[in-house]
């Protein structure tokens, strides 16, 4: 059975990723950083009691910061295949926190290949890469393209990119990186622009909610759907070398068009309830991202299914069911209390 370590395994790639390994059957391990409120919410479908018969997914407490916690659990676990998913992953936020981005996601992936390295453990490395380090370059993007990212979060990503690299050519480790164009899914973060837009068309719809408040419209992205994504991860370290990709659709929507078939989709007016704040603006913005994903085509047989517009509206859909869920829910405590 062969054996997986996930970092970020609570968010929405690490999720998707999981259970995509789980089907293969894997046993999975994923780090797991302590908060002082449940974040593990994507991961309940696959949770098990760990004392049951035939768990094959275990959870360890950990954190990128803290060198000494993975050497421990890289050492004892041996895992055929690492993927290093976790970062502080907000590109806004990142220009507010920019000290703890560059620990969390540019020195992260030097501690974990430093551990790798050290205990000597032969695990296949997949790092997350981010199509933000391409930042100003000019459409397509692909992996001859040259990198100058306009945000802290890229400029970390950066860092990890050139360090997989390194530690692939200077010590033969087989470390791969999947540069992802943006990839979206039901899972997604709610501060997150795409989800941040379905979220609001369901509470709209539902009149718990008025306005959407938005920053820059224009700005164009390769949106893909998240689960297809982390298929192309597994892929990547299942190759005879190690590579590194582009994963993309290789589409270009704005922001403006993703609200509009949002609402659209909803039955709204998408002009009626969407207001510009510049509070949401960048101090240095990507404009325009259109990944080239033809050797991942080439070389791993890797395409996307889903379209954009599909994407958008069943983002939508699930963002209703789970508030008409969570409306229902209320309703049935009430009743109860009373």
């Amino acid at each position: 059975m062969p054996t997986a370590f996930i970092t970020g395994v609570s968010g929405q790639d690490g999720s998707y990723l999981a259970e995509l390994l789980l089907a293969k059957g894997y046993e999975v391990h994923g780090l797991l950083r302590r908060a002082s409120s449940f974040n593990t919410q994507r991961l309940e479908p696959i949770y098990k009691d760990p004392h049951e018969s035939g768990v094959r997914f275990f959870m360890h407490y950990g954190d990128l910061s803290d060198s000494g916690s993975l050497v421990n659990l890289i050492r004892d676990l041996q895992p055929d295949e690492i993927y290093n998913l976790g970062a502080q992953s907000h590109v806004k936020v990142s220009f507010d926190v920019p000290e703890y981005t560059a620990d969390a996601t540019g020195m992260g992936t030097i501690r974990i290949l430093e551990a790798l390295r050290a205990s000597g453990t032969a695990s296949r490395f997949y790092q997350a890469s981010s199509s933000e380090m391409f930042g100003s370059s000019p459409p397509p993007q692909n992996e001859s393209t040259p990198f100058h990212p306009r945000s802290p979060y890229g400029v970390a990503k950066m860092f990890a990119y050139w360090t997989t690299v390194n530690y692939r050519e200077a010590y033969g480790m087989f470390a791969s990186n999947g540069i992802l164009m943006n990839h979206e899914s039901p899972r997604r973060g709610e501060t997150f622009v795409s989800r941040k837009i379905t979220r609001a068309v369901a509470r709209i719809k539902a009149g718990i909610q008025d306005r959407l408040y938005l920053g820059n419209l224009d700005a164009r992205r390769d949106w893909g759907y998240a689960p297809e994504y982390v298929g192309a991860m597994w892929m990547m370290l299942q190759q005879e070398q190690p590579d590194d990709f582009v994963i993309a659709t290789g589409q270009s929507h704005s922001v403006k068009e993703f609200a509009e078939l949002a609402f659209d989709h909803a039955g709204l007016d998408w002009e009626r309830h969407t207001l510009v704040d510049p509070r949401y603006y960048r101090p240095s913005e990507v404009d325009y991202l259109l990944g080239d994903a033809s050797k991942a085509k080439e070389v791993l047989g890797w395409e996307p299914e889903t379209s954009f517009e599909d994407l958008v509206r069943l983002m939508v859909d699930a963002d209703v069911k789970l508030l008409d869920d969570e409306l229902a829910g209320r309703l049935v405590r009430l009743d109860r209390d009373h």
